[in-house]
This record gives C-alpha cells, sequence and structure tokens, in this order.
C-alpha cells in the first residue's frame, strides 16, 4: 500500500527568474521603456533612409490632398476624378517645366557654371590679395570639398542618379496611394492604438493634415512668386539668363532660407559678369524679391498655418541635412511642422486634467 502512495513533492520556491516584488516589477517595467527608445531610436537610424522616403511619401500625398480639395471648391465632381485631374496637371506642369528647360535653357546651364566660377575666382583673388586666406585654399573645388565636409554625408539611395530617380519614384507611388484612401492608413494606425488614444489620435491627424496642406500651398505660392517675380524684374534690368534664374529661383524656394542665399548667389554672380549696373539691379532685385515674400507672403501663409521660428526651421535643416542629407533638408519644414502640431495638441489635451487635479 505504501508503494501505491504518490510521493511527496517539495515545496516549491521561487528561484532567481521568478520576481514578485512589486518595486522590482515597477523598476524592470520602466527599464523595458527605456531600453525600447534606445531600440527605437537606434532603429531611426539604422532605417532614415526608407523612413524619410515614406515621409516624403506622405507630405507628397498631403500635396495631393490638398489640390483635391481646393478643386472640389470649383467642381462638384467625385474625389477620384479630382485627384486624377491633380495628379495628371501636376505631372504635365513637371513635364514641360524639363522641356523647357531641355530645349531653351540648356546651352545656359554650362553658361551658367562658367560665370560661377569665374566670379568665384575673382572673389578669391580679391581676398588673397586682402591677405584673407591662403593662396592654395581659393579653388573653388578646395572650398566646395570643405563646405560639404562640414554639412555631412549623403544618404546612399540618394547619392547617384539610379538612387535619386528610384526615391523619387517610390515618394510618388506612396504618395499616391495614401492620397487615394487617406482615411483607410489613419485607421490602420489608429487599430494599432489602444481605444480609448483613438479619439486624440484622430484629432492630432486631422490637424497635423489641415497645417501640412496650408504649408505646402503657402511653400507652393512663394516658388511661383518668388521665380515669375524674378525673371520679370531681371528680364527688366537686363541681367543674363534671367529665365534661368528664374526657374532656379523657384525651385530653390522650396527650401526656406538656404534655397534663397543659393539663389540670390547665383543672381549676383551672373549680374556682375555682365556688368557692375547689371550686378547692382540683381541685387536690387533680391533683396525685393526676399523682403515681399517674407515680408508680405510668407507672414499671410504663416497666419494662417502654424508660425515657425525661421532660426529653428535653420537648425532643423542643418541638422536633418548632415544626418540625413538632401531627403533631410527638404522635408526638415514639414517634419518641424507637424512635431510642433502634435505637441501643441497633447498640451490642449493634458491642460484640462492638469487643472481639475489640482482642484
Amino acid at each position: 500500500m505504501a508503494d501505491d502512495l504518490e510521493p511527496i513533492r517539495p515545496v516549491e520556491r521561487p528561484g532567481p527568474s521568478d520576481i514578485s516584488d512589486l518595486a522590482v516589477i515597477r523598476e524592470v517595467r520602466k527599464a523595458a521603456v527605456w531600453i525600447g527608445m534606445a531600440l527605437l531610436a537606434a532603429g531611426f537610424i539604422v532605417l532614415s533612409q526608407p523612413i524619410l522616403l515614406i515621409i516624403g511619401g506622405m507630405v507628397f500625398a498631403v500635396v495631393l490632398d490638398g489640390g483635391t480639395r481646393l478643386l472640389g471648391r470649383v467642381l462638384p465632381i467625385g474625389r477620384g476624378w479630382r485627384l486624377a485631374m491633380v495628379i495628371i496637371a501636376g505631372f504635365a506642369f513637371v513635364g514641360w517645366v524639363l522641356y523647357f528647360a531641355g530645349t531653351t535653357l540648356a546651352g545656359q546651364f554650362n553658361e551658367l557654371r562658367d560665370v560661377v566660377q569665374l566670379q568665384w575666382q575673382r572673389l578669391m583673388g580679391y581676398a588673397v590679395q586682402l591677405d584673407l586666406m591662403p593662396a592654395e585654399g581659393a579653388g573653388l573645388n578646395s572650398f566646395s570639398q570643405q563646405l560639404l565636409g562640414g554639412v555631412g554625408r549623403l544618404t546612399s539611395a540618394v547619392g547617384s542618379a539610379i538612387g535619386a530617380i528610384t526615391s523619387m519614384l517610390m515618394i510618388l507611388v506612396i504618395g499616391i496611394f495614401v492620397a487615394i484612401e487617406p482615411k483607410l492608413y489613419d485607421k490602420g494606425v489608429a487599430w494599432m492604438l489602444p481605444v480609448g488614444n483613438r479619439a486624440r489620435f484622430y484629432e492630432i491627424s486631422n490637424k497635423v493634415g489641415f497645417t501640412l496642406r496650408r504649408l505646402m500651398f503657402g511653400r507652393i505660392v512663394g516658388m511661383l512668386f518668388e521665380g515669375i517675380f524674378t525673371w520679370l524684374m531681371l528680364l527688366i534690368g537686363g541681367v543674363p539668363m534671367a529665365a534661368l534664374l528664374g526657374l532656379l529661383t523657384g525651385v530653390l524656394a522650396f527650401i526656406p532660407n538656404i534655397g534663397a542665399i543659393i539663389s540670390g548667389v547665383l543672381m549676383v554672380a551672373v549680374g556682375f559678369s555682365a556688368g557692375s549696373g547689371e550686378g547692382l539691379w540683381a541685387i536690387f532685385v533680391y533683396f525685393l524679391v526676399q523682403n515681399v515674400d517674407g515680408y508680405l507672403v510668407v507672414p499671410y501663409i504663416a497666419r494662417r498655418t502654424v508660425d515657425l521660428a525661421p532660426a529653428l526651421v535653420l537648425a532643423a535643416q542643418l541638422l536633418f541635412g548632415a544626418l540625413f542629407g538632401v531627403l533631410g533638408l527638404l522635408l526638415a519644414d514639414p517634419i518641424v511642422a507637424t512635431i510642433k502640431v502634435a505637441l501643441e495638441k497633447f498640451s490642449e489635451s493634458n491642460t484640462p486634467r492638469a487643472a481639475a487635479e489640482d482642484v
């Protein structure tokens, strides 16, 4: 009978992997959160290029969505038809610009490069004569290498012509798919959040979309204004390559601060290549365009969108450009605007809760 009895098992005691102390559990959870944040930051750095391509696609989708909404105010037709019209019109405009630049301005690009190199050599010659810099550092290639060395590396996907074309196609495809059904992707992201946080996510998403639509619309208006106005003013003053400089000024206006500096340098260099009068006129045109855009166009648009401090935008451009290259430089402004709007909405939602706790 004794053999049939089940043997008495020893009392099990907690092992080293068993955590029963509530304080230890809380600390483990905190450590897990910090470790997760570190892994998230590392993953963002490693996957920075595809993440930026996705962000670029989202920004392009915002542009398409804004054009579709704007067209809906005058054409009471389906959203799909309006979106198709916006896409076709956009690609037709880009094709016309490329055709115009390829047929009319192709020879002026080489002329512009020669003019800039010549003016740079003259400027560096004056600097060497005044002992402001050594003679061996006066070359354009030497200076450009030093400048690019301080800016940082370019991302691998946009480091070649094939990579740039591939990146652009990916941005276009992502943007078109998102613009076709934007609510589908909002619901997909909200599905991964707790039910209690979904209402806040939809509110932030709508506010961010509204702000980015206005921001991109203002950017396009500024590009058209600066490009056309620069072309007309330079044409009146007899500055060579007025159409090319107007085109470059309009394209570079997409990059605030930095784009204006680059277009201004090119404009003044070409002006002085034709004579002192044309050079002074180019300086006048540059400051006139930037002042009108800075004191009339931009403030009017900023009041209707998100008011970003110029120093904040410039710092973000330098930081994103150094870390992520060309795409980081182009997307710095929309990213900063998105972060600011999200933080403002979080602050608004947390203010009533904090007030209730104080009471």
